[in-house]
């Protein structure tokens, strides 16, 4: 009976401290509209680009492939290791600048790894996490042009990519200055550098980083060359629904540890300075200062634009 006793007394108080584990694990369990579709289907769906190189992009097997979509894919990992489950199904979908912030708006897309820019407009709409990259708009034109700046433009014909923030710098410059340039919308970035190429357009306004590597992506990327200053200063993260905190300090939480860990300069190493498909070439583009002194101290907090 003396050895029963201590069992007898502390039984209820086992029990006690039992519930109130299951209570606090129930109150902190990871849990939101977002993580709790993923669970219940397990599987999360990754919105892709078509020709964001070398960010998101279809590969010569029409596979998506690139630099965000390595990252989203590592943060996928992390979701389903605080959901506690072993794997999650991978599901793609293709999206375009046009349509990409509506598809993670209304929850057809989990994440968008491609090459958007976090800024003030959008985040009323979305949510982003910490800038996988930071670049600026300038111009791609044929390597023979004479154009050099944005002024050299004037009176000529500029693409730019609808739904982009550099479409919106330019066409705000250019009523700033009347600067007379014919702006012309494309529905994507491969046919904007399309125009280009066959002199439908003098110039393409755009991420410089994209611009070079959907020149390295032509038959020829000798043809081609990027000019100018920049026009703005982006910074490109993977974009998120805005209702579902516990899922955005899932991925912000991800995100730094990659970055802390040179995971992140690993897969950067991997995208713009070795070959990449579909020719197998490089980008040659080493870190910027402005990516390399932003993820010394990561955050998802971006300078007001």
């Amino acid at each position: 009976m003396v050895k029963d006793l201590p069992r007898l007394q502390f039984a209820p108080a086992c029990r006690a401290a039992i519930a109130g584990l299951l209570a606090f694990a129930a109150v902190y369990a990871p849990a939101g509209p977002v993580l709790d579709r993923i669970k219940a289907s397990g599987e999360i769906v990754l919105a892709h680009r078509e020709s964001s190189v070398p960010f998101s992009y279809l590969d010569q097997n029409k596979q998506p492939v690139g630099y965000a979509l390595d990252l989203c894919r590592k943060l996928a990992d992390a979701v389903a290791k605080q959901l506690g489950v072993t794997r999650l199904g991978v599901k793609y979908l293709l999206v375009t600048p046009a349509n990409r912030i509506a598809m993670v708006a209304e929850g057809k897309a989990d994440m968008e790894c491609g090459s958007t820019t976090n800024n003030a407009e959008r985040r009323q709409k979305v949510a982003f996490t910490v800038p996988h990259y930071i670049t600026g708009a300038r111009y791609l034109v044929r390597a023979d042009s004479k154009v050099e700046t944005l002024d050299d433009f004037r009176g000529m014909t500029v693409v730019s990519t609808k739904g982009t923030t550099p479409l919106s710098a330019l066409k705000r410059a250019n009523s700033e200055t009347l600067r007379g340039i014919q702006i012309v919308e494309a529905p994507d970035h491969a046919r904007a550098i399309e125009m280009v190429e066959k002199g439908e357009a003098e110039g393409f306004a755009m991420d410089d980083v994209l611009l070079y590597g959907l020149a390295a992506g032509r038959p020829d990327p000798s043809r081609f060359k990027v000019v100018g200053k920049f026009l703005t200063i982006e910074p490109l993260a993977i974009m998120l629904p805005n209702n579902d905190p516990d899922f955005k300090r899932i991925l912000d939480n991800e995100m730094k540890r990659l970055i802390a860990s040179h995971e992140a300069h690993t897969l950067y190493e991997r995208w713009f300075m070795r070959p990449i498909p579909p020719n197998n070439k490089s980008l040659n583009l080493p870190m910027n200062y402005l990516l390399k002194d932003f993820w010394k101290y990561p955050t998802d907090q971006v300078p007001p634009g």
